[in-house]
């Protein structure tokens, strides 16, 4: 029984807190759930520390491969004779980091707080009751280990995980049957190239935070948010399964029990592409008063897998589908709010489920094409092309369009990350471009080329003035607007496009376009990467 309890300590998971479990909170009396980190005796601690570098040299051997390579293959250390050496070096290598594993096992074995949490995880995995999952939700232990708590196929066909959900695809070019072989083989190598830079630098340059350095270098601050989350605000950590089979690492604050409206809506989040939900836009609803929901790209913190869009889409598809069946919200009740790249999630949830209340996109863009083209040489533009649509396609104006529902932007007035050439343009920003997409596409007949003309003037605003001196220079009345919308709205109800102002004056569109652009659109002066306050969060206009 000692040895098969050692051998669990050996191959179980890094422990890094012990949180306050509720029940204990309030027979204390304290207001939170202030927990400790989990302190490891001295031989537990040395030995993972040398584990720790020892993980960390093989992350950077792996990213700094082909250099590595490259490098060895010139001195001529490629070759059997040379191998052979190093090979029993590794070898004997790999013997010392076992022992030293077996030494860690024998340190937490004799440390009473790792033997609980370990003893409570068995228990978990054997029989997954909601006390033992209450009783293991105290412990911050590495995901991997962590019991799953639902799965895609609990409520759809698992017959239909390996497609994965539906993507938007780009149309394909019409060409004859001959003309299309010829073409397949004359763009092999360009086909070849771009799948190698996808899957491994380009993908790593649209999703920095799936770089297992990052993550280790972040994983201090991660944990402090973790931590905050579950213990002010009785955060509940869950892990997903997807339909492809990648676990999706979740955090859910439930308000609901606190009586406020705002509490009774569920905002689920979707992070930047070096977000985590741990320190990311999820603080922003919450200081609102909403229940909330965040989870973390695929590869990204617990979550495993890599983030290419279907992959994304198929964590998203399984997130919405926990707050369903799970968590008890109705699609009515959900709100979408995404920060950045989380766009193209956000846009493809309301677009495959329309019944969702509203959403709001946070300093978000049209398409990934022109911002891959702003980075990379001009040379390469075929390529980019190419590897962006094939494995990159980011369209989210493209999926924006499909949805009728209530849509807020917040626009970065020196945003800097996704303007076309710099952060004192303001309207390179491709926010704008995702604005006038949207109306052009909902209110074709208002958004001609003077209504186009006097939204753009509108966007080249940098500061609330001078929004408000465009506006009342074209001498704008909202009463009006509104119920000119309304009696369109009362007398068809139609779903978008509205034919609404086709019949109307050149100055009555000027103004309904203004109106409109300013409804759909927020301005917020600062930068990308500052955090939304909570009082910058509102609900989208509604008619």
């Amino acid at each position: 029984m000692a040895g098969w309890m050692w051998l669990r300590c050996v191959l179980g998971p890094h422990l890094q807190r012990i949180h306050r479990s509720p029940e204990q909170s309030r027979t204390d009396g304290r207001a939170g759930r202030r927990g400790w980190s989990y302190q490891p005796r001295t031989l537990e601690k040395h030995t993972d520390s040398i584990l720790g570098w020892a993980s960390a040299l093989w992350s950077l051997s792996y990213y700094s491969s082909p250099l590595l390579l490259c490098y060895l293959y010139r001195k001529g250390y490629i070759c059997s004779s040379k191998l052979v050496p190093v090979s029993q070096y590794l070898g004997t290598v790999l013997v010392c980091l076992l022992g030293v594993a077996c030494l860690r096992g024998w340190g937490r074995w004799k440390n009473l707080e790792y033997l609980q949490f370990i003893s409570i995880l068995e228990a978990t995995k054997k029989n997954h009751t909601p006390e033992n999952k209450k009783r293991v939700r105290c412990y911050d232990f590495d995901f991997s280990y962590w019991p799953f708590d639902f799965s895609w196929t609990e409520v759809n066909n698992p017959k239909l995980s390996k497609a994965g959900v539906s993507l938007l695809k780009p149309e394909p070019r019409l060409r004859g049957a001959a003309d299309s072989v010829l073409n397949s083989v004359r763009t092999l190598p360009c086909q070849i190239i771009s799948f190698l830079v996808a899957h491994s630098f380009g993908r790593r340059m649209l999703y920095p935070g799936s770089v297992g350095l990052l993550q280790k270098a972040m994983r201090p601050m991660l944990q402090q948010g973790q931590a905050r989350l579950i213990e002010e605000f009785d955060g509940q950590r869950n892990k997903l399964v997807a339909c492809d089979g990648n676990e999706i690492d979740t955090m859910f604050v439930d308000r609901r029990r606190d009586g406020g409206e705002t509490g009774q809506t569920l905002v689920i989040c979707c992070e930047g592409n070096a977000g985590f939900y741990e320190v990311g836009c999820m603080n922003t609803p919450l200081e609102g008063g909403y229940s909330v929901l965040g989870w973390n790209h695929p590869g990204f913190g617990g979550s495993t897998g890599v983030p290419f869009p279907q992959n994304e889409a198929n964590a998203m598809d399984v997130v919405i589908q926990f707050a369903i069946h799970r968590l008890g919200f109705q699609l009515s009740d959900i709100v979408i709010y995404a920060w950045s790249i989380g766009g193209f999630t956000a846009s493809w949830a309301v677009m495959s489920y329309p019944e969702i209340q509203s959403l709001v996109l946070d300093a978000s863009f049209d398409d990934l094409l022109p911002l891959a083209l702003k980075v990379m040489p001009d040379s390469w533009r075929p390529l980019v092309q190419y590897t962006v649509r094939q494995y990159m396609n980011l369209n989210n104006a493209e999926q924006l369009l499909k949805y009728q529902g209530p849509v807020l932007l917040i626009r970065r007035t020196r945003d800097e990350i996704i303007t076309t050439t710099g952060p004192e343009d303001v309207m390179s920003n491709r926010g704008n471009d995702l604005l006038l997409k949207l109306l052009q596409f909902r209110y074709p007949k208002i958004m001609t080329d003077e209504g186009i003309r006097v939204v753009r003037q509108w966007l080249g605003s940098f500061n609330h003035l001078e929004e408000a001196s465009v506006y009342s220079g074209y001498e704008v009345d909202d009463d009006w607007c509104v119920s000119v919308l309304q009696s369109y709205q009362a007398e068809r109800d139609v779903l978008f496009p509205w034919s609404v102002g086709e019949d109307m004056t050149l100055e009555g569109r000027r103004q309904l376009a203004l109106f409109l652009a300013r409804k759909y659109m927020r301005n917020f002066e600062t930068t990308h990467c500052t955090p939304l306050p909570a009082s910058e969060f509102h609900s989208p206009w509604r008619l």
